[in-house]
Formats: structure tokens, C-alpha cells, sequence
């Protein structure tokens, strides 16, 4: 009886396991065929967004502000991409890329003056093959040519400047001189600028790592001096480089000048300019805005930079560059990286970005809006194109760059001009 008991249960429990789905409680398949036309596909896996990642140097106040609208708008814009700007200062730019670069992580897209030297080490991709045709046929041909190696563009412009000597309007007239256009002027004015108001700096110069290297061309280019020589041989410890070194570093020893300019950047300068305690400067087209945006309110007004034993006023021109790094990119990549670069040269949309801080452009139709957006501007779009450059094509510039800010730094404590220039050239090739 007790055995016939036991296996009723165990079928009535069988039975009830069945009619739940079994021990998974999985419902049993439905094989009715879907009605025609009802079926439902699968949702799609979201395409992965293409990362495209830019170093950017910082020009100002504005600059990093700018560049987060920028990336905003663009990402909005182009749901398939990913970009990411980390913007950087000019004094830090330089050993953040090298540092990525020697770490095997060189950024896609890099803002910055030099190219050469990346170019020599084959890290660049030539500009036709990440820039749109219709985005390279923007720009000033004259620009394109200053990164051209062996007729390859390397890099293309990012923008300009170009420099000119400012002075304080009324301070010169307080102190009974006039506007210098020659070292021997120059030097009576800083004279007689310091016996007016000895709190007042007559004269600014910038020999820090920011604009050392401009510096040094302000002098040597108006005293008949050059980097080169007409074969691109490199010059620097001419007779007239050495003279005009000197000379820069006797208005610092003589009490004419801001008190560091191993450490005192332009920004500081034009700091003081704004504020009425420089009387001069050489700068470039973008201090009246900086000085507009500082909210100062100085009478000033500009001139040619002051020049040596007749030579012609030099007016130092600086281009700086967008490259791209040839980092193995799919075409996918290389598609994003000229949808960037197309974004970016929209002439509404890159004439915004050289007039936020008070640049030229490099573009022709960013040329005219920047001359019609703002009349002031407008001589500055035509010196732009008459400027003499740093000669960046050459691979050795980075190396020369800071071998002349070295020189003057040095120069500045005490050491011998011709000297410093003379070692300076010997570590040079050629």
C-alpha cells in the first residue's frame, strides 16, 4: 500500500511540473509564423564615435573659453565624432608635445609655431591629405609656402600677427620727445622719458621663453642683420646680429627697460602699457583688443619699429600652424580630421576665432571680413602680407629658437654676446 502511495505522488508531482513550464519556468516556444508584414527587427548597436583629439596653444585671455564653445558646436554638429581640444600655454606647449611624442602618444592635430622638426623625424602626414580641397584653397598661398619642405606642405596657417611699435601718446609728449624711428632716437627717448617720471618704464622687452625669438629678429632685422643667409645657410653670429644684441641688452642695463625680461612675458608688458607705466613697446595687431578687454583707456597710438644705420623698418611677421600627425589614422580618421578642419575654416566661424583675440587671418575671405568687422584692422590685413618670417621650414629652428632666447638670457647676466652667438652657430649644421 505504502509503495502504491509513493509512486501515485511522484506522478501527480511529474504532472504538475509539466503543467507549470518544467523546473526553469521557461514558457514553451511560440511556433505560430509572425503575421506578413509584423515583424519587428532588432535594435541597431550604436555606431562607435570616431575620437579625434587636438592640442591647441593658448593666445590669451579668451583662447581656452573659445575652444570649449568650439567643441560643443562641433560635437553637436557631427554626432559620429568625437573631439576633445586640451588647450595649452605658449610656455608649456612645447614640453607637453614632446613628452606625448616620446610616449607614443602624439596628438591627431597639433596648434603650434614650429613643424620642421617633427617633419625631419616623418611624424607629419603632408596637409593635402587631412585637409579638404576646398578648405586648402582658403588660404594665403604666401602663408601655405612658409611650412613647404622639399614642395611638400607640411602644415597650414592658423593664423597671424604682425608687429609694430606702440607708444604711449601722452607720455612722449610730456617729456618733449617725438616718435623714434632709429636707435639713436630711441635711446634719447628713453633718456628723457625716465628723467620725466622715473616710475615709468620707457622701453619693453620680452626675452622669456614666450617671445625671446622675437625679440631677437626686432633687433637683428632692423640693424641689416638675419637668421640666414640668401642660400638658408644659417647666420647667426653676424657682425650686425652681434651689434644689435648688444644694443638690446644696453637699454636693459642702462634702467630704459622693464626690470626682468628674462621673466616678464608681453602679456606683462602689455599690462603695463594698459595700465600707463610702459611708454613703449613693439607688439603685435592684437594689443588693442587685449588692452580694450583689460579695460584700460590709455592714449596710444602706432609706428614703425625703430631701425639701425639706415636700413629699411623690418616688420616681423608670425604664422603659427595646424599639423597632423601621421599616427596610422583609417580613412574614417582622416575623413573626421578634414571634417574638423573644415568646420573650423568656415569664414563666419574662423574669422570669429582671429578677431577674439585681435589676430589676422590666413584665409582671403577671412582677410575681408576681419577688414569690413572692424576698419581699425584693415592696414594690419595688408602689412601682413609684406612681413619677414622666422625661417620655420628649417628643421633646426626649434633648436635655434631657444639657442637665441639662451643667448640673450645669458647676455642678460653678463656674458659676451659675440661669444655666446659664435657657440651658438658652431652647434649649428653647415
Amino acid at each position: 500500500m505504502k509503495r502504491f502511495l509513493a509512486l501515485l505522488l511522484a506522478l501527480v508531482m511529474t504532472m504538475a511540473l509539466v503543467a507549470c513550464g518544467g523546473k526553469n519556468d521557461t514558457p514553451p516556444a511560440d511556433t505560430t509564423p509572425p503575421a506578413q508584414g509584423d515583424s519587428t527587427p532588432a535594435p541597431e548597436t550604436p555606431a562607435e564615435k570616431i575620437p579625434v583629439n587636438v592640442i591647441a596653444a593658448e593666445y590669451g585671455q579668451n583662447t581656452k573659453q573659445w575652444w570649449a564653445d568650439f567643441v560643443t558646436d562641433f560635437n553637436k554638429d557631427n554626432e559620429g565624432i568625437d573631439l576633445t581640444v586640451e588647450v595649452v600655454s605658449w610656455n608649456d606647449i612645447y614640453t607637453v608635445v614632446n613628452t606625448r611624442i616620446s610616449g607614443n602618444s602624439a596628438p591627431d592635430i597639433l596648434n603650434i609655431d614650429v613643424f620642421a622638426d617633427y617633419q625631419a623625424d616623418d611624424l607629419l602626414l603632408p596637409a593635402e591629405e587631412f585637409v579638404s580641397p576646398e578648405t586648402y584653397a582658403k588660404m594665403y598661398p604666401a602663408f601655405l609656402e612658409q611650412s613647404n619642405i622639399d614642395g611638400t606642405i607640411w602644415a597650414i596657417p592658423d593664423l597671424a600677427s604682425a608687429r609694430a611699435m606702440y607708444y604711449n601718446v601722452d607720455i612722449l609728449e610730456a617729456a618733449g620727445v617725438e616718435v623714434p624711428t632709429t636707435w639713436e632716437e630711441l635711446t634719447e627717448a628713453c633718456k628723457k622719458i625716465k628723467e620725466y617720471d622715473s616710475s615709468i618704464y620707457p622701453w619693453g622687452i620680452d626675452m622669456t621663453t614666450d617671445e625671446g625669438q622675437a625679440a631677437f629678429a626686432y633687433y637683428i632685422w632692423n640693424n641689416g642683420g638675419d637668421f640666414t643667409d640668401a642660400d638658408g645657410n644659417w647666420t647667426l653670429n653676424t657682425p650686425e646680429n652681434v651689434e644689435a644684441i648688444e644694443y638690446a641688452i644696453s637699454l636693459v642695463k642702462d634702467g630704459y627697460t622693464n626690470s626682468d625680461p628674462a621673466n616678464e612675458t608681453r602679456y606683462t608688458l602689455q599690462d603695463l602699457f594698459g595700465a600707463g607705466k610702459l611708454a613703449m613697446m613693439i607688439g603685435p595687431n592684437s594689443i588693442p583688443t587685449y588692452i580694450k578687454e583689460g579695460g584700460s583707456s590709455i592714449n596710444y597710438a602706432f609706428a614703425a619699429i625703430p631701425t639701425n644705420g639706415g636700413n629699411p623698418s623690418v616688420s616681423a611677421g608670425v604664422m603659427d600652424r595646424f599639423m597632423c600627425f601621421d599616427n596610422d589614422h583609417s580613412d574614417e580618421k582622416i575623413e573626421a580630421i578634414k571634417t574638423f578642419f573644415d568646420y573650423f575654416y568656415d569664414d563666419a566661424r574662423y574669422s570669429d576665432w582671429v578677431l577674439m583675440e585681435g589676430f589676422l587671418p590666413a584665409t582671403s575671405a577671412g582677410g575681408e571680413i576681419v577688414a569690413a568687422s572692424d576698419p581699425s584692422m584693415a592696414p594690419w590685413v595688408e602689412i601682413v602680407g609684406s612681413c619677414k618670417f622666422y625661417p620655420t621650414a628649417k628643421a633646426e629652428w626649434a633648436d635655434v629658437k631657444q639657442g637665441v632666447i639662451d643667448v640673450e638670457q645669458h647676455a642678460l647676466l653678463g656674458g659676451d654676446v659675440a661669444e655666446l652667438l659664435d657657440t651658438l652657430q658652431a652647434s649649428l649644421p653647415g
